[in-house]
């Protein structure tokens, strides 16, 4: 049984003109109510920030929350390799509906086309206004903005700044942002975690956080709330998120009546370093960029040990651009990923033994064909990156990349306005599941955050304040001592004395991400996922029952802080099995092994499951209930997706 089919609101219309024509129909706010609004907003990456800066200077009362020591740390602040905007600035053949396309395409048909159309129209007015703001892209020797390939793309869109990008943008962001903090208009509180969700009569209008400094929970009061926090690729342990990066703040809004989109929708990213070690408590990423200069390969015989610059070229396999000879080494990353699975499952893999685990990444014929110096100029923060980290140089032997957790284009189930199913929680960036669909393409995860936060957010909640009625409440309501109450319970458990011989929360999140990782990672089964639901419970009673954490409540304790996360993680785990189990297809980075076309690419089911899955939590120990919102797709016709 499935349950209600989902309304996105999505303007009707031609889809070139259903964003201008869905902006003239919202309702506004005029300059002089607006400061009567309070908004919060939770994540400070580059939704949160852009978002925080817009409705701060339109003239709402922002509160943003983060749990960094400076919203300036927020994770986007990682992201190397650039932004797409469908500029056309080489006049290479690329348009709006170019991008629009590509990044359907690349979803492999499970996005909602009205938010992908919206994403790539907005893309151009992002790069105007981070230019304005100062943003140093990287510029031709003529002065105009440089452009690079990503994957999935036939022509030049990206635009970056060195492997910067994420850094930059973020910079840009807070840089608007903190002239609202001085205007009064925006206030920042840093270091401070949401842990609930506070619902007044059926609206959003509130959070329960603790002070990650002095332990104190605290109640804060708002007419909406705006979530940016981000992916759950930590549900594998082994990421390449940032070590505190969690699924929390989405997941509690889930608990409290937010619909979960698309949960087993997570992306694999092909290009990082290598585990090397059960010491190792996260990944590096190496930007997909490399991939523009770089060629992907291995040796044709499995049983080749020798040095890489020793195995000749016609004893190697280039095989990205053997069988993908239109894209080569540019195909999409959930592409990209599984070949490289494919080589090294067949014994073809590079690295230490036994697990070889690993494939090249050539620049030899790039460097030899332009020179070092601009190799450097392109990608030198990375090889300075690698080689501190494996102590080999890249100018001299290649790379050894593997495929790791990067994106999750899962997430809250969003309408075109950008609004949870709970009425006034509004949710952007990697947050919200709308634009990706079962794959995101390489940098369009910065666009996405951008144009959330500067150009839809501050029309799509306006409208929402402009017609929405508030009851008159402060924070000493009912429903904000109740939350909190639940709150402070969910710690005492955590902190409660547990039997002899209990664990670090670290021991049982490694266990938790290695079993999700065989089998609800780059691959997936039915036998493997039924094993995973059956073990996922088990191991989340010995975690309740065995976590030792130390440290108190009222204070500094980080112990106390993963223990929360990780607990979030158990039982979101089960739903992204649940999920995986029951979408019974093979699209983008979600591959059944059961689903897949002779030659092992994915093989969707369009007649089954061309919808979004989002499911319901029906309460503690219940089945969720999955409500579908069917998808259609006019402008661009549903075709068996190819890279050849």
């Amino acid at each position: 049984m499935h349950g209600m089919q989902l309304d996105a609101k999505t303007p009707s219309g031609p889809i070139e003109g259903q964003w201008d024509q869905h902006r003239f129909a919202l309702k506004l706010v005029n300059p002089a109510n607006r400061r009567r609004y309070d908004v919060i907003v939770v994540g400070s990456g580059l939704a949160g920030a852009s978002a925080a800066a817009s409705l701060g200077e339109l003239g709402y009362n922002v509160k943003v929350f983060c749990f960094q020591d400076s919203p300036r740390r927020a994770h986007s602040i990682a992201a190397q390799g650039g932004i797409n905007a469908a500029k056309n600035y080489q006049n290479d053949g690329d348009s709006v509906f170019r991008l629009f396309y590509d990044t359907v395409k690349g979803g492999d048909y499970r996005a909602r086309e009205a938010n992908v159309y919206r994403l790539a129209q907005l893309s151009p007015l992002i790069i105007d206004h981070c230019v304005a703001l100062g943003v140093p892209f990287a510029r031709e020797y003529g002065g105009v903005l440089s452009n690079r390939s990503f994957g999935g793309a036939q022509v030049a869109r990206t635009f970056y700044s060195r492997d910067q990008t994420g850094q930059q943008l973020l910079l840009g962001a807070y840089a608007t942002m903190s002239r609202q903090i001085a205007e009064g208009r925006v206030q920042v509180l840093p270091r401070r975690e949401m842990l609930d969700l506070v619902v007044v009569d059926g609206q959003a209008r509130g959070i329960i956080t603790r002070d990650l400094v002095h332990g104190t929970i605290e109640r804060h009061l708002g007419h909406a709330v705006v979530l940016a926090t981000g992916g759950y690729s930590n549900v594998y342990y082994l990421s390449t998120n940032a070590k505190a990066c969690n699924v929390t703040a989405t997941y509690r809004a889930h608990r409290r009546g937010a619909l979960f989109a698309n949960p087993c929708f997570t992306q694999i990213h092909p290009t990082c370093v290598p585990a090397s070690g059960e010491y190792q408590s996260k990944l590096t990423l190496m930007s997909e960029s490399l991939r523009n200069d770089g060629r992907v390969w291995v040796p044709r015989d499995a049983s080749d040990r020798r040095a890489p610059e020793q195995i000749p070229e016609a004893e190697r396999d280039y095989y990205l651009e053997r069988r993908y000879p239109s894209f080569g080494n540019l195909v999409p990353r959930d592409v990209a990923s599984r070949a490289a699975k494919g080589e090294c499952d067949a014994g073809r893999g590079v690295g230490p033994e036994p697990e070889r685990r690993g494939v090249y990444l050539d620049f030899a014929e790039a460097i030899g064909r332009h020179g070092r110096e601009t190799i450097r100029d392109r990608y030198g923060n990375l090889f300075e990156m690698y080689e501190r980290i494996t102590a080999d140089d890249p100018y001299r032997t290649p790379m050894k990349i593997y495929p790791a957790p990067h994106y999750t284009m899962g997430g809250l189930w969003v309408d075109y306005n950008l609004m949870s199913t709970i009425p006034g929680l509004f949710v952007l960036g990697e947050a919200n599941f709308s634009d990706h669909g079962a794959n995101r393409l390489g940098a369009s995860a910065l666009m996405q955050g951008l144009a959330d936060g500067y150009f839809v957010i501050p029309y799509t909640l306006a409208d929402y304040l402009a017609r929405t009625r508030y009851a008159p409440i402060d924070t000493q309501h009912a429903a904000f001592g109740q939350v909190e109450t639940e709150v402070r319970q969910r710690i005492d458990a955590l902190l409660a004395p547990k039997q002899q011989g209990g664990r670090n929360p670290d021991h049982y999140h490694r266990q938790l991400g290695r079993l999700m990782w065989d089998h609800c990672g780059m691959a997936r089964n039915e036998a493997g996922l039924k094993r995973t639901l059956e073990a996922i419970p088990r191991l989340r009673e010995e975690y309740r029952h065995g976590v030792n954490v130390t440290g108190g409540r009222e204070q500094l304790n980080q112990a106390l802080e993963r223990a929360g996360r990780i607990a979030d993680f158990f039982e979101f785990a089960e739903l992204m099995c649940l999920d995986a189990l029951e979408r019974r297809e093979s699209c983008g980075g979600h591959f059944r092994e059961e689903y897949q076309t002779a030659d092992g690419e994915a093989l969707r089911d369009d007649e089954h499951f061309a919808h979004v899955s989002a499911w319901e939590y029906r309460g503690e120990g219940e089945r969720p209930v999955e409500h579908r919102e069917p998808l259609s797709f006019e402008r661009v016709p549903l075709t068996q997706r190819s890279y050849k």
